[in-house]
């Protein structure tokens, strides 16, 4: 058996750390000494550690590998391992498309030198909009829930043999958005106007174009809310955006063009 001092240079852990983990039953000391208190482990516990060490780096929590290693079903840890896997490629391109955005701000930054410079780049224009027929979807949801309900929009087309008209987009009904779950609604346009959900009719809008990927959407619409108050306009309607490139076409997010309308009308 190994000490506590050495058990933790050979897994490379403080005594500390494995103090913690014997109070919260992680790993518990194979023998506990009743009159010093020391603490031993076995040489079958390193394995053990050596894998709660693996976990942590992988991103899980110390009380989801508890229950990882309660489980003792090796599918079920190679389950969720592929779906931590998933998760933290998921990660890592959020994590590039940030590092992108910085460096765009910066390089725009040392240009101008005016650190909301990069809000300056929007081209605004006022617009008379057309009619637009389309199916739509209106719920509470959140961004993450796009998938599933454009999904449920496009299946409906083909099961009743509608023709796309390229308009695809999502309208903001909510006064406060949450990320998490506001009052969405997303519509795709068709030819076939007598079998459309509804008629989105023509509005006086403000109007702008995003490139880039959706995380920045914010810059458009605070590019739009100050061109508004600036110009005598003020909002008359809810905000929405039609997506007119996205990953659908194969391009990387730095290429996505969105068109963002602001309904308004003159003060």
């Amino acid at each position: 058996m190994f000490t506590v001092g050495e058990f933790s240079k050979i897994c490379q852990v403080s005594v500390k750390t494995l103090h913690h983990y014997d109070r919260i039953g992680l790993l518990v000391p194979l023998k506990v000494d009743p009159f010093s208190g020391y603490r031993y482990y076995g040489q079958q516990q390193i394995d053990r550690m050596l894998l709660i060490g693996r976990l942590k780096r992988y991103g899980f929590s110390l009380n989801e590998i508890g229950l990882l290693l309660e489980c003792g079903d090796d599918r079920v840890l190679f389950a969720k391992l592929c779906r931590q896997r998933e998760k933290l490629r998921t990660q890592k391109r959020d994590m590039e498309l940030i590092i992108n955005e910085l460096t765009a701000h910066l390089q725009n930054f040392e240009r101008t030198g005016d650190i909301m410079g990069y809000q300056k780049n929007y081209e605004i224009t006022v617009t008379e909009t057309p009619d637009r027929s389309v199916l739509a979807s209106r719920q509470m949801m959140g961004v993450k829930d796009f998938g599933t309900y454009y999904s449920s929009l496009y299946e409906r087309m083909a099961k009743e043999h509608l023709t796309p008209d390229g308009v695809r987009g999502a309208v903001y009904y909510d006064e406060e958005f949450n990320h998490e779950s506001s009052d969405i609604e997303l519509i795709v346009g068709i030819k076939e106007k007598e079998k459309a959900d509804k008629t989105m009719e023509g509005r006086l809008c403000a109007k702008t174009t995003h490139k880039g990927p959706y995380s920045t959407l914010s810059d458009a619409y605070g590019a739009l809310v100050e061109w508004i108050e600036e110009n005598g306009y003020a909002w008359d309607g809810a905000p929405y955006d039609i997506y007119v490139k996205t990953q659908f076409d194969n391009l990387a997010p730095e290429e996505w063009e969105t068109e963002v309308y602001f309904p308004v009308k003159k003060k």
